[in-house]
């Protein structure tokens, strides 16, 4: 080891008292994550260069700036914790990228009477981003210090010297070279470009991906960012789940997934922001390879199905969630006698809660028509032709006007069109299920296009909607609709026969392994048929079960809360908690219980035995929403029964097997030294993804 004095040393950017930067009130700063260095808490507004070398990023509020020494350091000042919020006003600096400074040199002034009176605290961390790749270490003085003075010496091997570095953090980032901690220091201070916040993180995943030219789509569930990519090995995995607000990163389904958590949605808008467009595919958009055995076709089915799900449930997915909640609340009211079941208030707050299952085909219908490039005014026209009410009414036994035109076997031919036979699904069933209307939003996709070619322009506008709508709702009645109805009434009539050879025995396997399916996304296939089930029997014993696994992997991540001892993970393992409990499990799963010890293994104990009491006491689920948020789901709307008091002892039992297990046998701090790897799998292919 030997001392290297950089050029004009470290000296402090601002004057006041050294603080250590494990004292730093940031969690973010105070663990390292970012880097080894030390803080200022300033007394004066006056900013200089801590050290030599050239400007590699200013953000664009001012707060913060870095700077490259000519032995390659990469040095970041970040004046005062979370005034990025400030946008700019209490900060004057005048120096721009690739400026080159002198130890000590005026760059600025923060006023520090307006960050104090923002409620904002002014401590200025100074961070040595790459320090640690090069083995070095840092000393800082503590106690006062001036403006400019010296206040750290850097200890870095000989051999290990950093080399000069060509390319500022984003240039390096846009080439897939970027170090974690570069990148980690693009997402808090933004970038040479400006960009800041989710901006700056969207442009640090688009760019770890290989760029917009690789997004062939992108769409976003309640916790991940969902590309499409063109070239799946053009990826830097690590580069990506290495960003600061990146929980972790998925390949399933044909997807590269990317787990944000809660703030997924502001991701999401800043990413298509940052590609252009929509997120949408373009019509345009050059072809995908296609497999050439029969496997790889089974494959590629298999991940356009569920692409194709995910890209049409996503955008309603919390609708669907709310609308159950409000029939559990409906169903409370009622059972207190607040609203009678008979009046006009019980009907409007019905309707409310009713709607989005009823009319589900001509919503699907748009983001169905959206994801496969058709025009979703017209796949929403052709939803709305499957629930109209008189062919609903033709479809029910006990509506006037219903006839048995024949009967071929177990199948009743209900309806006529032109002479030729129609089946009807009876009890308004498609206003229940989102596959037959995904299938005309494929069909249309095909149509459209020898429409717009054959149709003159000149009648185009009125013949082409026309002809699709006519055409497609015919094929749909007549065809597919009746096939469609007949396979997905078969898995699910499957499912429910499982269940009640032996609910608890099926609740004890689906509790356990149900949670594996989220960590591929491949539960987005089991999504419609409790949808279906919800909305054609009233209730899905199947959700119950699920509404266990998700308490189960809270309870998981609420015992590392308690257990440990390291801020850092107290930070991720709080809000992780919170959401697993609202019925969101993937921050829970990705950020912790996959990672270290034994967690997921121990989460999983407990959701086998919260899915085991959910079968024991016979538990059915009245809405869609799982977890403790969701526990209007499991009121009956005829009154409180079992099922709502087995789902609290359930859920309870399943809540305390997964901490108990946990905290004593699934984690300890000293996992954090030896972070495990998780298998991930992308179908068919096994992969090692570092975590």
């Amino acid at each position: 080891m030997s001392q290297t004095e950089l050029s004009g040393g470290i000296v402090a950017p601002l004057a006041g008292t050294m603080v250590a930067i494990t004292d730093v009130p940031d969690p973010m700063f105070a663990s390292k994550a970012m880097g080894d260095g030390f803080a200022v808490a300033p007394n004066a507004d006056d900013v200089v260069a801590p050290c030599s070398g050239t400007v590699i990023m200013v953000a664009k509020t001012a707060h913060a700036f870095g700077i490259r020494t000519d032995d390659g350091l990469e040095v970041l000042v970040h004046m005062g914790i979370d005034t990025v919020e400030l946008e700019g006003a209490p900060f004057s600096m005048h120096v721009d990228v690739d400026d080159r400074v002198e130890a000590g040199q005026p760059l600025g002034r923060m006023d520090l009477a307006a960050v104090e009176a923002a409620g904002k605290s002014t401590m200025t961390m100074v961070i040595f981003l790459n320090l640690a790749q090069k083995k070095g270490s840092v000393e800082a003085a503590t106690g006062p210090i001036g403006l400019g003075e010296r206040a750290a010496t850097l200890d870095i091997p000989e051999q290990d010297a950093p080399a000069p570095a060509a390319a500022a953090p984003s240039e390096a980032s846009a080439q897939g070279a970027a170090s974690p901690a570069t990148a980690k220091t693009a997402v808090a201070t933004g970038h040479a470009s400006g960009a800041t916040g989710f901006d700056a993180l969207a442009y640090d995943i688009v760019e770890g991906i290989g760029g917009k030219d690789n997004v062939r789509n992108v769409v976003h569930c309640i916790t991940r960012v969902r590309f499409t990519l063109k070239d799946a090995e053009a990826a830097n995995d690590d580069l990506v789940k290495n960003l600061d607000g990146v929980i972790d990163v998925i390949k399933a389904g044909g997807q590269y997934q990317v787990v944000i958590g809660p703030a997924v949605e502001d991701v999401y808008d800043a990413v298509v922001r940052v590609i252009g467009g929509t997120g949408e595919a373009s019509p345009d958009d050059e072809p995908v390879e296609r497999p050439t055995t029969i496997v790889g076709w089974f494959q590629f089915g298999f991940s356009s199905l569920i692409g194709v799900i995910t890209g049409s449930m996503i955008p309603v997915i919390g609708l669907l969630a709310a609308s159950g909640i409000l029939k559990g609340i409906l169903a409370l009211l009622t059972q207190f006698g607040v609203v009678e079941s008979d009046s006009s208030t019980y009907a409007l707050i019905d309707a409310m809660s009713s709607s989005m299952f009823y009319f589900l085909p001509i919503i699907i219908g748009f983001t169905a028509a959206r994801r496969f490039g058709s025009d979703p005014i017209i796949v929403a026209i052709i939803g709305g032709v499957l629930v109209f009410p008189s062919v609903v009414s033709m479809s029910d036994p006990a509506a006037d006007g219903y006839t048995v035109v024949s009967q071929l076997g177990n199948t009743i031919f209900n309806a006529d069109f032109f002479g030729i036979p129609v089946a009807l699904p009876q009890g308004n069933a498609y206003a229940y299920s989102i596959f037959p209307i995904i299938v005309a939003a494929y069909l249309a996709s095909l149509l459209e296009p020898q429409l717009k070619k054959h149709i003159p322009a000149v009648v185009r506008m009125i013949f082409a909607p026309l002809l699709e709508v006519f055409i497609i709702s015919t094929v749909m009645l007549v065809v597919f609709g009746p096939i469609i109805m007949t396979i997905s009434g078969g898995i699910a009539n499957g499912i429910n026969g499982v269940l009640e050879v032996n609910y608890a025995i099926a609740g004890l396997i689906i509790g356990a392994l149900y949670q594996c399916l989220v960590i591929f996304g491949l539960h987005w296939a089991v999504i419609p048929l409790v949808a279906s089930q919800i909305a054609i029997d009233g209730s899905s014993p199947l959700n119950a079960i699920i509404s266990a696994t998700m308490v189960a992997q809270g309870g998981g991540a609420l015992a590392i809360w308690i257990r440990t001892r390291s801020q850092k993970i107290k930070t991720l393992a709080g809000p992780a908690t919170i959401s697993a409990f609202c019925g969101i499990t993937e921050p829970a799963m990705y950020g912790l219980n996959l990672k270290y010890g034994r967690v997921f293994i121990t989460a999983s104990a407990g959701g086998a035995v919260g899915g085991f009491l959910t079968g024991l006491m016979d538990v059915n689920m009245y809405g869609f929403t799982g977890a403790f948020v969701g526990f209007p789901s499991f009121v009956n709307p005829a009154g409180l029964d079992h099922s709502f008091f087995g789902f609290l002892i359930a859920s309870t039992a399943a809540l305390v097997v997964s901490f108990t297990l946990t905290y004593f046998f699934g984690y300890s701090d000293d996992d954090l030294e030896t972070e495990r790897a998780v298998k991930k799998v992308r179908l068919g292919k096994r992969e090692p993804a570092g975590v």
